[in-house]
């Protein structure tokens, strides 16, 4: 929209250009344009626009990116330039709680699609100078904005530069989502394993720029990535930190246990009853045979059959609104399964193996390495059906192997397991307290490894 009106001034004919829909009306109103055609000013020294921000620009590019991002631009007859007036006004979302990662202790607050918003939220944890955001535009037609959050006197100046350098380097049309700027910008595009932490939480993201981490916040985006991380960053939740240490480290036990459960205990099952069933007690391996004499598929094909089973009803939990989803997941599973059983179809161990898988992929925190452990149990199912324990022990080491080569912006993804660093254990597969754990993790390359003094009240 053009809005022309004449300054009181001097008499100067003048418009106002913006978009509507992308600004506040009414604070264009009152405050843009009453004052300019009711008040007595210099024009050429000042405007009484009572905004927070009013930037000169002299370019016809400015000016478009100016009207396209939300601001509005006064012109004035006989000047050759213009002024841009922040006036954003689109909806937004009120925030909310983070309802995918759910913690018990933690705050009640989410990230939101408003760039400015999540960088304020953030800036109510870490108000200190030391917080500096850095802005980049990308995409050709989208011109999308990213902040990069991070503690300057403490985080790693080379890994800032590898990390705008990939940002700068992407030549693309738009970039709508942080899984888009992903794909771009992380190590290693052929690997299942997240590379970036990817959280709807300020506290998460707060405890992590404290470490010594980067975060990325992106324009449209109600959640927020996370850079450089390791392996071990994805089985690490919230809760952690609001609980007593010695239950945080049985809990965080737990879930790589059930990590190991929910990659291998299919796989388990298909090498023991195919090739290396004398290893299986004989009271147990008598029932496991009497309740497979009726199935008549092999045992790779009876948990392939019932992985994609499970994993289609899960895909189709998550299409459907979430109350109705829930209930399809428990009641299908258990109609399905016993549906099963008395076809002949699968046997009933088969039943049991496949719930626990189920139930120990929901134990890991993390939305995307449970998603890579779902996928990396179908070729460990196909080695053990090849080559039984010794297939299950290829895949293991091919595992370990990929995950120690593995880097995150330049940082080993191994860390602190490989390469070694007994003081970063100290929050690894325990939870030590945390007046124990006086410095930041090595493998982010921190300047200042000290985040907080020794404690007199504990010995």
């Amino acid at each position: 929209m053009i809005r022309r009106f004449q300054i009181k001034a001097d008499g100067l004919e003048a418009a106002l250009v913006y978009l509507s829909g992308l600004t506040d009306k009414e604070l264009i109103q009152n405050h843009v344009l009453s004052p300019l055609m009711n008040s007595d000013f210099d024009t050429n020294t000042e405007l009484p626009i009572p905004l927070g921000q009013i930037k000169i620009i002299n370019t016809w590019s400015q000016i478009e990116n100016a009207i396209f991002g939300g601001d509005s631009v006064l012109l004035i007859h006989s000047r050759t330039t213009a002024h841009q007036l922040d006036t954003k006004g689109w909806p937004q979302r009120n925030v909310e709680d983070a309802h995918n990662e759910i913690a018990l202790k933690g705050a009640h607050q989410g990230f939101t699609e408003t760039r400015s918003q999540n960088i304020a939220m953030i800036r109510r944890y870490i108000p200190h100078r030391e917080l500096t955001v850095k802005e980049i535009v990308i995409g050709v037609r989208s011109k999308t904005r990213i902040s990069i959050l991070y503690l300057k006197d403490v985080a790693s100046e080379d890994v800032l530069k590898e990390l705008e350098t990939r940002i700068h380097n992407i030549t693309v049309d738009a970039v709508a989502s942080n899984g888009e700027l992903i794909e771009f910008i992380e190590d290693n595009p052929y690997s299942p394993f997240p590379q970036f932490i990817v959280t709807e939480r300020p506290d998460l993201a707060v405890s992590q720029i404290l470490q010594g981490r980067f975060v990325t916040v992106m324009d449209h985006s109600p959640n927020v990535l996370i850079a450089p991380t390791n392996f071990i960053s994805f089985f690490q939740g919230v809760d952690d930190y609001g609980t007593r240490w010695l239950v945080a480290s049985s809990i965080r036990m737990l879930r790589f246990i059930s990590f190991i459960i929910a990659l291998f205990l299919p796989a388990s099952y298909v090498a023991f009853i195919s090739f290396n069933f004398e290893v299986i007690p004989v009271e147990l391996y008598l029932s496991i045979a009497e309740s497979r004499t009726r199935v008549p598929f092999s045992p790779v094909m009876e948990a392939l059959l019932m992985e994609i089973t499970l994993e289609t009803m899960r895909e189709g939990a998550l299409r459907i609104p979430t109350p109705i989803g829930q209930t399809v997941g428990v009641v299908g599973g258990i109609v399905i399964g016993q549906a099963a059983v008395q076809a002949g179809i699968v046997s009933n161990i088969m039943i049991i193996v496949v719930a626990i898988t189920a139930i120990s992929s929901f134990v890991i925190p993390n939305y995307d390495m449970g998603a890579a452990v779902r996928l990396l149990r179908f070729p460990m199912m196909l080695a053990a059906a090849l080559f039984g324990i010794v297939g299950l022990v290829i895949g293991w080491m091919t595992l370990i192997g990929h995950l120690i080569s593995l880097e995150s912006l330049g940082t080993p993804y191994g860390t602190p397991l490989a390469p070694f660093r007994f003081a970063d254990m100290k929050d690894a597969f325990l939870r030590f307290p945390l007046w124990a754990i006086r410095r930041r993790p090595k493998g982010n390359g921190t300047i200042q490894s000290i985040r907080q003094g020794k404690n007199p009240n504990k010995r």
